[in-house]
């Protein structure tokens, strides 16, 4: 009987995700520290992004080619760990863009091939896939408030040896991970190609760069807009938290969501989620009670939102498709989208200001949100059943 590794694999779930929540709402207040212009941050940032177009299928293939996936995840983060050290030693903007690309490409090679890894130990159980994701979301949580804690005693460069720790429990449980046998589908091959050409899926992927573009301001600026505002860098680490947490409840309900709402409606409701977070965000930013419920609504805008295109591009890229369907999912979302909007906002920023910035996002949402009303249709969801949905909320991720 297969034994599942499961703390070793929660535990670098556990460390991954608090980079996550070390890294994306305090570098920016470093970058700002060492007097950067806005533009520049969102140049810098945005390397986290243009990485994720191509980085992950080169080390995956490279994986394949190997067929040591462990031995990639290993590489993956010894190579993150020594780029990010070289933070310790520059300041110049050329010297910071080449550290951050490289910390960037290194980095985002290694959460895909953990994830095949994880279901490959899993096997027939992939709905114990939450359980040990949850750890993701905990250790985000326990990394955004902690170091938020920190920060408020001393000094921002701090943020360095914090980030430096979280890379180290990587590498740690990177090296405690066991490899497992690559699981096969014998499902026919389908043509990715005649999928593309079907106007729900182009729609979807439309609405899904935008939706990354509208997030982008928010990646890079958010912790930035709200210190401009005095929110102290503790409260600013709750307000990252709440989001998580909302994304995390809407995650532990999502198979009924789906059942009882449909996909297409929950993607509606996301979308209109987004357009309102973003004004609140941009032009309320003085009221906390405001702004906590547009943390609160972070459930929607990305939980909500992510589980139920995940439900889609699983539906309609069937078979052997299934795995490069989600890789462009990601690729067009996160990777495009997620690039534009660092960059549109960095422009943004300096030139229009928060609010306005802001409001482009919520532009972005809108866009999105016309392309799921007039192109994605309810029978288009038809097959999804409960069985799918359940497997969906499973296998989403922050």
């Amino acid at each position: 009987m297969h034994e599942l590794p499961y703390w070793r694999l929660s535990g670098y779930y556990f460390f991954y995700f608090a980079f996550i929540g070390a890294f994306s709402p305090y570098f920016g207040l470093y970058l700002q520290s060492l007097s950067f212009s806005a533009w520049d941050i969102g140049l810098l940032l945005s390397q986290m992004q243009l990485m994720r177009l191509f980085a992950p299928y080169l080390w995956g293939a490279l994986a394949d080619r190997l067929a040591q996936r462990v031995l990639i995840i290993r590489l993956a983060a010894v190579l993150s760990l020594l780029g990010f050290s070289s933070f310790f030693a520059i300041s110049s903007f050329t010297a910071m863009l080449i550290a951050m690309a490289l910390l960037a490409f290194f980095w985002s090679a290694a959460l895909p091939l953990v994830e095949t890894v994880t279901f490959d130990h899993l096997r027939d159980e992939p709905g114990r896939y939450s359980r040990i994701r949850v750890w993701g979301s905990i250790g985000f949580i326990v990394a955004v408030m902690g170091t938020g804690a920190l920060l408020d005693r001393l000094p921002l460069p701090s943020l360095l040896w914090v980030i430096v720790a979280t890379l180290s429990g990587i590498l740690l449980y990177a090296l405690a991970l066991p490899e497992v046998a690559a699981h096969t589908s014998a499902d026919a091959q389908v043509t990715v190609a005649s999928i593309l050409r079907q106007s729900r899926v182009r729609a979807l992927f439309a609405a899904c760069f935008a939706m990354s573009a509208a997030h982008g301001a928010l990646y890079v600026f958010y912790s930035i807009h709200l210190a401009d505002h005095h929110y102290s860098t503790f409260l600013v680490g709750c307000l990252w938290s709440l989001g998580v947490l909302a994304e995390i409840v809407v995650f532990f309900f999502m198979a009924g969501l789906l059942r009882h709402f449909g996909l297409r409606r929950i993607l509606l409701i996301s979308f209109s989620a987004a357009v309102l977070r973003f004004l609140l965000i941009g032009w309320c930013v003085d009221w906390l009670s405001l702004i906590v419920l547009a943390q609160l609504l972070h459930g929607l805008t990305f939980g909500a939102y992510h589980a139920a295109t995940i439900a889609a591009v699983n539906r309609w890229f069937t078979g052997r498709s299934q795995a490069r369907g989600q890789a462009l999912y990601s690729s067009l979302s996160f990777g495009a989208g997620g690039l534009v909007g660092s960059l549109l906002s960095g422009w943004t920023w300096d030139a229009w200001g928060a609010a306005p910035t802001y409001a482009l996002s919520s532009a972005f949402a809108l866009a999105g949100l016309v392309f799921v009303a007039l192109w994605v249709r309810d029978s288009d969801f038809d097959l999804v059943g409960e069985r799918g949905s359940v497997r969906v909320a499973d296998r989403t991720c922050h």
